[in-house]
């Protein structure tokens, strides 16, 4: 039976093999689409799952009025560890200010992310060193490891994981470091690096002021996790409290709250971070989901649509004695041959379109490997499409009454067209959603791209640096004036200046100053003379830092408009502001800037030269007229070495702009997406209703004739066609719209700087789409209309 149904399938497809191409090459494009989204979303949700604690580790944050952060000091991990018998184990990493330059003979690595960890950390975090996690013998003692990678591109013939010393800095700095092998570094997972140095502890005689270390700990497993977090709480705000007596800080104190992020949380949706990659992902896993409910419904439609064909041989089958699950199997069947050919192409399309795909996502899929879910889920996912596509049209295909459609009376049956209507409705509703969602995402890009940002990235270079700035008098500092001199001796170069972080969406610390009464928190950029001359921020009032005034070294203050507001300062130039033990008076107010993006609003921030609690000046910065650029970098890269002597020969730079514009890359990314759903929902949409146009126009082929006889024009009988179909596109827009303007409106609602919601994508949807339904159904109905009336009636 199975073989009699099969060749009776395999001989219907071929009949009908322009419809059967239709069918499954539209299923076989939207199923390569939801594969990738497939490998994508398990590529994403399974960050860190090969920990064996994986849901039992969390990271211990801060939660200030002003601010949130997963950063903490190191005694915290002490006092959690002393006191909660339910925390298993408990340890903190560090990272680094900047890329370490590695070097052995002329192999050099830049190790632009090398950690610290104490052991109990790279406990929690399951590090893999070659030959196995060692324990520091000492307290002093730290093991310090590269990565694979970073250990082969330095060692090219190492065949023994044994110690190797490696150059620190330049060539000639003498400085060298030992290194006990190497060690695997997850690209998979949260915590990646190039580098890590384990210790016993570390942070030794740092105080609760110093929040530069995460914070892990694992728990037992069944704990309340929301009763550890109050009790952490509680047990953070009596540190704070030992010996605190000013009343003002006492009560800051009390508002001060912990939290506990899950490891399952940190690479998509931290609670102290960015969850624009959970928003993507959940938009393309929407997208995907949709794109192929499309396809099914085409799948369904055009399956329906042919019924009138097939009824009388099913009516034939019924007088012979064949059951209706019989006709159920042999329809089933037919589709499901054409799914799973569809499958097969989707698999070579997704093959071809997964290195774009990657290339826009920078991550490294791949669909033929051992253990990939996919090879399991497609299966599933085959049988799913065939009970979703099928089951209907085979339910409606045999349930046809014998008597009816042997007398012919079927073909003048609206049986299923409310069906057939309502998913073609349902089909464009969704394209119009993908398109007005579109326009806007390119409209808030370009809004992005050309608003005044505040300050001027272009011509702007940041040089890759390992030398601090701050403070002279400690080992490992320079003097930045005198690095300064000689490079703005090289023609071309019009300012330099250093800072503690550039404006590319990176923020700098927090720290708690006190001005015209009020206490906050707020944020602080340490910097040098010309820093704002650099960027060419604009001034509001008052002045910039200057070498004529001596004290701008030690107690003067730049702040910007959203810290004058912050502190409701009326006439801020002269007033103080305090901080760090250190009264600072205001010297100028600076015009907001968007150094964070538009993601993100202008947080109230204070510059200052000289910071005791700030962070290390290591982010050159350098103006350089644009005609001067390339002999400027070339003299700098020469003249290297002698300038700063510290990174030698090893020269780097960036261009700020380009910096900058990597903060545009998730909303790049959610724009390249939702172009291709757009043109994937349009096609297959097209597809179908060029297919759909067709077999409506050849049931009306004698009702045409008849019209034409009766001296109908051929306008008359396009405007008669294309009518019912522009009725339900008309209706898949009025219920679009709702839906895109909520849902743009939410996605707009992230940027704290966003363009108004235009109403000019409502109306170029609606146009677009009907434009695509009036010449998709005239193409398919001239042929009808064109038609001698004769060769439709000549047997009537």
């Amino acid at each position: 039976m199975f073989k009699l149904n099969l060749k009776i399938a395999l001989r219907n497809l071929w009949k009908n093999r322009g419809i059967t191409a239709i069918n499954v090459g539209g299923l076989a494009i939207a199923l390569a689409a939801f594969i990738l989204v497939m490998l994508y979303f398990t590529y994403e949700t399974s960050f860190d799952k090969s920990n064996p604690n994986y849901k039992n580790i969390y990271v211990v944050g801060r939660i200030y009025p002003e601010f949130k952060t997963n950063y903490t000091a190191p005694p915290l991990v002490k006092a959690i560890k002393q006191n909660f018998p339910e925390v298993e184990n408990a340890g903190i990493t560090k990272g680094g200010f900047f890329e370490l330059t590695l070097k052995n003979g002329k192999n050099t690595v830049f190790a632009k992310n090398f950690i610290q960890a104490d052991y109990n950390a790279a406990k929690i975090l399951d590090l893999k060193p070659v030959g196995g996690l060692q324990k520091p013998s000492g307290e002093a003692e730290r093991l310090s490891y590269l990565s694979v990678e970073s250990m082969k591109t330095l060692f090219p013939d190492k065949k023994d994981n044994k110690p190797e010393m490696v150059g620190m800095g330049a060539s000639n700095s003498g400085i060298t470091s030992r290194f006990d092998g190497s060690i695997v570094s997850d690209p998979h997972s949260n915590t990646t690096f190039d580098g890590i140095s384990i210790g016993n502890e570390i942070g030794q005689g740092e105080d609760y002021g110093m929040n530069n270390y995460r914070t892990y700990i694992q728990v037992k497993q069944g704990t309340d996790v929301k009763n550890l977090e109050e009790k952490i709480t509680n047990l953070y705000r009596a540190e704070l409290l030992k010996g605190e007596t000013d009343s003002k800080s006492i009560e800051e104190i009390k508002s001060v709250y912990t939290f506990l992020d899950p490891l399952s949380n940190l690479h998509l949706k931290p609670k102290a971070g960015n969850d624009a990659p959970y928003k993507i992902l959940v938009a393309l896993s929407i997208l995907g989901v949709l794109i192929l409910v499309i396809a099914c419904i085409n799948f369904t439609n055009l399956s329906i649509a042919q019924a009138s064909k097939r009824a009388k041989e099913v009516g034939v089958k019924k007088v012979m004695g064949a059951f209706r699950v019989q006709l159920i199997t042999q329809f089933l069947t037919e589709i499901f041959i054409q799914c799973l050919v569809a499958t097969v192409l989707a698999l070579v399309f997704a093959e071809l379109l997964l290195p774009a795909f990657n290339n826009l996502f920078q991550i490294p899929l791949s669909i033929w490997y051992i253990g990939n879910d996919l090879f399991w889920q497609l299966p599933l996912i085959l049988l799913l499409i065939t009970i979703i596509a099928g089951i209907y049209p085979a339910m409606v295909l045999s349930g046809f009454k014998s008597a009816l459609v042997l007398k012919g009376n079927f073909s003048t049956s609206k049986q299923s067209s409310w069906l057939r209507n309502g998913l073609l409705v349902f089909q464009f509703s969704i394209a119009v959603v993908f398109i007005i969602g579109l326009l806007i995402i390119n409209s808030q890009l370009k809004y992005m791209r050309t608003q005044d940002l505040g300050f001027t990235a272009n011509q702007v270079v940041t040089i890759k640096n390992a030398t601090l700035f701050n403070n002279p008098s400690k080992f490992g500092s320079l003097n930045f004036e005198s690095l300064r001199e000689r490079m703005l001796k090289i023609p071309g170069i019009k300012s330099a200046t250093v800072a503690t972080n550039v404006p590319n969406g990176s923020r700098g610390g927090i720290n708690g100053y006190v001005a015209n009464g009020v206490q906050a928190s707020i944020d602080f950029v340490d910097v040098e003379f010309d820093y704002f001359e650099t960027l060419n921020i604009k001034l509001k009032e008052g002045r910039f830092f200057s070498n004529v005034f001596k004290t701008d070294t030690a107690n003067s203050v730049v702040i910007n408009e959203s810290a004058v507001a912050k502190y409701g300062l009326k006439n801020p130039i002269g007033q103080t502001i305090r901080g760090c033990n250190i009264d600072y008076k205001i010297v100028g107010v600076a015009k907001d800037f968007k150094a964070q993006g538009f993601e993100n609003a202008v947080q109230p921030t204070i510059y200052a030269i000289k910071n005791p609690c700030g962070n290390y000046k290591t982010e050159i910065m350098l103006k350089i007229e644009e005609n001067k650029m390339a002999d400027a970098l070339a003299a700098l890269k020469a003249q290297w070495p002698q300038i700063n002597p510290k990174d030698g020969e090893d020269f780097r730079y960036d261009f700020l702009d380009e910096l900058y514009s990597r903060l545009f890359k998730k909303q790049e990314q959610l724009q390249s997406v939702f172009f291709a759903a757009a043109l994937l929902t349009i096609f297959i949409a097209v597809l179908g209703l060029f297919a759909f146009a067709k077999y409506i126009t050849n049931g009306r082929i004698k009702e045409i004739a008849v019209r034409k006889i009766l001296g109908a024009s051929d306008i008359q009988i396009f405007k008669l066609i294309n009518s019912s179909f522009f009725v339900m596109v008309l209706i898949a827009n009025i219920i679009s719209w709702p839906i895109a303007y909520i849902l743009t409106k939410k996605w707009l609602e992230t940027f704290a700087y966003r363009i108004d919601l235009p109403m000019l994508p409502f109306l170029l949807s609606g146009m677009a789409t009907i434009l695509l339904t009036v010449v998709t159904v005239s193409l398919q109905a001239r042929k009808a209309v064109k038609a001698n009336p004769v060769d439709a009636l000549k047997y009537e």
